[in-house]
């Protein structure tokens, strides 16, 4: 049941229907301590969007570890990963910036990699790469040559990356 209401819960409350919002409710019904869990993820998400700065982001941080680990023993190693890439995390607060879109992309040549089983040329693994990231409109905007160019200097740029 939790398997099919994994959407639901990963959404923010204020973006659920009625429906899901009833859907989640049986399922807390059902299994109280995911409440809990559902209500530390919520304020987990409020803290990335709201803290003002690192400071007070990190001080609600360790608030909200506390909370967990009373709750949650079990995840300490969850914390214990904030407290090795604290710097990295808290940094996030200083600028609202994320390395989110090059890990996207990153993942996107991954899958790639995985659905063709291998795909060995560079020329196959860009083009895969293009057309899944939805630039295809931007990629007919050149000639066969233009694109051929590109090709190539992306073979330059991944070939050491490809085996």
């Amino acid at each position: 049941m939790f398997r099919s209401l994994m959407w639901e819960f990963r959404r923010r409350p204020g973006d659920l229907s009625l429906e899901d919002k009833a859907k989640l409710e049986g399922l807390f019904r059902k299994l109280p301590q995911l409440r809990t869990l559902y209500k530390l993820r919520v304020r987990f998400q409020q803290i990335f969007d709201t803290a003002a700065d690192r400071r007070k982001a990190h001080r609600a941080l360790i608030e909200l570890f506390l909370d967990l680990l009373d709750h949650f023993p079990e995840l300490e190693s969850f914390i214990r990963t904030f407290e090795h890439w604290q710097e990295e995390i808290l940094n996030y607060f200083d600028a609202g910036q994320t390395s989110g879109v090059v890990e996207g992309i990153n993942n996107k040549a991954r899958v790639i990699l995985k659905r063709a089983y291998g795909l060995k040329e560079v020329d196959s693994l860009w083009t895969h790469l293009v057309l899944d990231l939805n630039r295809a409109k931007e990629v007919v905007k050149y000639t066969l040559g233009q694109i051929q160019e590109l090709v190539l200097g992306f073979r330059l740029l991944f070939a050491p990356a490809c085996t």
